[in-house]
């Protein structure tokens, strides 16, 4: 059966079974791929660490919504609007983080068809990287922005007393 599918493709089916068999060319594919499955690698660690503090922001409001809600709030109430912008830039930066992280996935898989095909593909690669790149800088920016926001703290409420 396998034997009549390829006969039937003709030279196309013999040309994508000879190129796939070359054990050199997949390592140099191999090799090729290993800077973008570095990168990531360390996009999954920096997003650990984005989940991270967005995962103490959201459990933040949550107690201050419960202390809210059963009157016990004092001050706390004036944290929320600081926590929530923290939160928003929280998920910024995790869903451009995220995006980078699957451009780059395409980016592994663009360099192991470009091996097997005939169409040459470099420019797709090329764009897929700056766009990986510029998606990276872009949720760092917003990581950036969420830390300084965390550095300088909640606002103070000044108390009549």
């Amino acid at each position: 059966m396998t034997l009549d599918l390829l006969t039937v493709g003709g030279s196309f089916a013999f040309d994508l079974l000879e190129r796939t068999a070359s054990t050199p060319r997949v390592q140099q594919m191999v090799q090729l791929s290993l800077a973008p499955a570095f990168l990531l690698s360390g996009i999954g660690a920096i997003m650990n660490v984005m989940m991270s503090r967005l995962i103490w922001v959201a459990q933040r409001i949550e107690r201050i919504g419960r202390r809210i809600d059963n009157g016990e709030a004092g001050t706390d109430a004036g944290e929320l609007a600081w926590l929530g912008r923290r939160r928003r830039q929280s998920q910024w930066a995790l869903v451009f983080s995220t995006a980078s992280a699957v451009t780059i996935s395409i980016v592994i898989a663009l360099l192991f068809v470009s091996a097997y095909i005939e169409s040459r593909i470099g420019t797709v690669i090329a764009v897929a990287w700056v766009m990986t790149m510029s998606l990276l800088v872009t949720g760092l920016l917003f990581f950036l922005f969420e830390t300084r926001l965390a550095a300088k703290g909640p606002p103070r409420i000044a108390r009549d007393e």
